[in-house]
């Protein structure tokens, strides 16, 4: 009898051990801290970054900055990440829908297009959105929704690629 219940203690602990490793070993790595990305929007409807390059499901930390003067109201900027799916070719389309949308900062709230936004910013404002960069590679765009800044250049390619 002694034997038998050092044995069933013994698998008991052999098993919980098991279990232990198998969770223990299953843990997530550490993430590692998002990539970072410092935009600025000025006056002259123009973003000073038009162009980053990103991993497939690389987190991205994009801040926004407007260092322009002009009021808000006349002059606001965002930044808008789209789904490869618009391009320059087609953006008009996105951008028709954004210019009805001045109570939701000229992001239409049930755009699938939409990877990302931030607020509209006015003068000295500041904003911060963070994504996680598609998995398939290729050119996406961003840009600014506000009406008409982006067909002055409030606009750039964030390029997914290995």
């Amino acid at each position: 009898m002694r034997t038998s219940r050092s044995q069933s203690i013994f698998r008991i602990a052999l098993g919980c051990s098991a279990i232990l490793v198998s969770v223990v070993g299953c843990s997530r790595a550490p993430e590692a801290p998002p990539k970072a990305v410092a935009v600025q929007a000025d006056d002259k409807m123009r973003f000073d970054m038009t162009a980053f390059e990103a991993k497939p499901g690389q987190k991205i930390s994009v801040t926004l900055k407007n260092v322009g003067t002009t009021p808000k109201l006349s002059m606001g900027h965002n930044f808008v990440m789209l789904d490869r799916t618009v391009n320059e070719q087609n953006v008009t389309k996105f951008l028709d829908a954004a210019s009805t949308e001045a109570s939701h900062d000229y992001v239409p709230p049930t755009s699938k297009e939409v990877l990302a936004h931030t607020k509209l910013l006015g003068p000295g404002e500041t904003d911060t959105v963070t994504f996680t960069a598609p998995y398939v590679p290729g050119d996406y765009l961003y840009l600014c929704s506000f009406p008409g800044h982006y067909s002055q250049g409030t606009k750039g390619i964030m390029t997914v690629k290995q």
